[in-house]
């Protein structure tokens, strides 16, 4: 999530740059996780689950031979947990439901006679099988599983699988089993990395392999996704966690501060940008980012991914504002100003927006909000959607002639295939005017 030098030169004289980010490169693929990736999937797509298992011990010192949960194991993962923090999982998991339910209505079969004679439709048909990949790591992701399982059962995909790596004790996280329990996943195995999602997509898990991997996961889960699609479907190329956050002077420092570090949180190379059409404020948010750091436990993280990814860009109006942020095309987009909606409006790159000074990424995060957090980054926002119901559907065509439609097809199809040299194409279209005219003399 950078500035393009050669567009900022449309720019000129329109904005100011408050803090930027040092010289140091964009987050980018490391070849050597590249290599160990490419070293990991050939041999266990040769070797299967013995491979597997060995990475599961080498890797996560995994002391087991079977790697699933059964059923009633899953389903008593709640009993682990505190009550307050069982019942914001279940209401993280009836909200983010409850929405992509509302999605997945919205998506509607059709049909249509396109002329007389002719009849198309589509229909939305759900993958069949689905891997999801629930990170557990430094800070276990417990909204997860919401967001790939729930959302993947919203849209009727019939198999949902779901894998977590063992954490230091040698076992899975209970809470983010129970999200997955909740989100109604078919079967789940304590099983992390590459290994994982090879498992998966290589069907070496007593079930066949799956059509679509999801979730988010460290660098060399992003690496094995990227490198298994086309054997499979993926949700997202991941990325580093974004935040942007676009104001106005009508703006909190405090609270802008605060949600800038929320994100930058993730990690050490999580791009965290302000752009506002106040300098005031500008300067006000860079002092309280600081003086937040001093008292934040995660500041090891926080602190070198502001120091490192961090930037504060004034714009001079709010048209200038808005084309700066379209140009940065951030993952999550905070709308901080005394008018939202008219910023809203003129915005087209995002993932997911969060308007107004009560909503805060975070709720989206835990899934709070109900929106689904698996979203582009790296500029994907200009191009690319997040994930939700409809990504797990497949709109799906057919079409219906009758003997009443074919002739004026069928003359059209003789013309152009016989434009373009295709006589097998006009031969499809002429045997079919041939028999019916053997009908019209019958």
């Amino acid at each position: 999530m950078r500035f393009s030098p050669s567009r900022l030169a449309e720019f000129d004289g329109s904005y100011r740059f408050l803090k930027t980010p040092p010289d140091s490169p964009a987050a980018q693929r490391d070849p050597a996780v590249a290599e160990r990736v490419s070293e990991m999937l050939s041999t266990i797509e040769r070797e299967g689950m013995s491979a597997v298992l060995r990475y599961a011990r080498e890797l996560d010192g995994w002391a087991h031979d079977d790697v699933e949960i059964g059923a009633a194991e899953l389903a008593k993962t709640g009993d682990k947990l505190s009550p307050e923090l069982r019942a914001a999982l279940e209401l993280g998991h009836e909200r983010t439901s409850e929405f992509a339910r509302r999605q997945r209505a919205h998506l509607v079969d059709f049909e249509a006679e396109l002329a007389p004679g002719l009849v198309a439709g589509q229909r939305y048909v759900p993958v069949q099988r689905v891997g999801a990949y629930l990170p557990a790591g430094r800070f276990p992701l417990l909204a997860g599983a919401f967001m790939t399982v729930g959302v993947a059962k919203a849209a009727g995909v019939p198999t949902v699988l779901a894998c977590t790596p063992p954490g230091r004790e040698g076992a899975a996280d209970p809470a983010v089993l129970y999200g997955a329990h909740l989100s109604g996943a078919d079967r789940a195995y304590v099983l992390g990395g590459v290994q994982a999602l090879a498992a998966m997509a290589f069907g070496l898990l007593g079930e066949r392999p799956v059509d679509m991997l999801v979730g988010a996961g460290n660098a060399y889960v992003a690496e094995a996704k990227r490198q298994l699609f086309g054997k499979v479907a993926i949700d997202l190329p991941a990325g580093p966690s974004e935040v942007a956050v676009l104001a106005d002077e009508s703006a909190d420092p405090v609270l802008v501060a605060a949600d800038l570090l929320g994100q930058a949180e993730h990690g050490t190379e999580s791009p965290a940008a302000l752009v506002t059409t106040s300098l005031q404020l500008g300067e006000a948010v860079i002092a309280e980012v600081d003086r937040q750091l001093a008292t934040l436990s995660t500041r090891d993280i926080a602190g070198p991914a502001w120091r490192d990814y961090g930037s504060v860009t004034w714009a001079k109006d709010a048209a200038t504002a808005i084309e700066l942020m379209d140009e940065l095309a951030p993952e999550h987009l905070e709308i901080h100003t005394a008018d939202d909606d008219m910023y809203l409006a003129g915005l087209h790159n995002y993932g997911s927006v969060f308007l107004g000074r009560w909503s805060t990424v975070a709720y989206s995060d835990k899934g709070m909000a109900g929106t689904n957090h698996v979203l582009p980054t790296a500029g994907g926002a200009r191009h690319s959607a997040g994930l939700s119901v409809s990504r797990f559907l497949k709109p799906l065509t057919y079409q219906r002639v009758s003997r009443e439609g074919t002739e004026q097809l069928a003359h059209a199809v003789e013309t152009i295939s016989a434009y373009e040299g295709m006589s097998a194409h006009g031969a499809t279209a002429t045997l079919r005017l041939a028999a019916l005219r053997e009908e019209g003399q019958a």
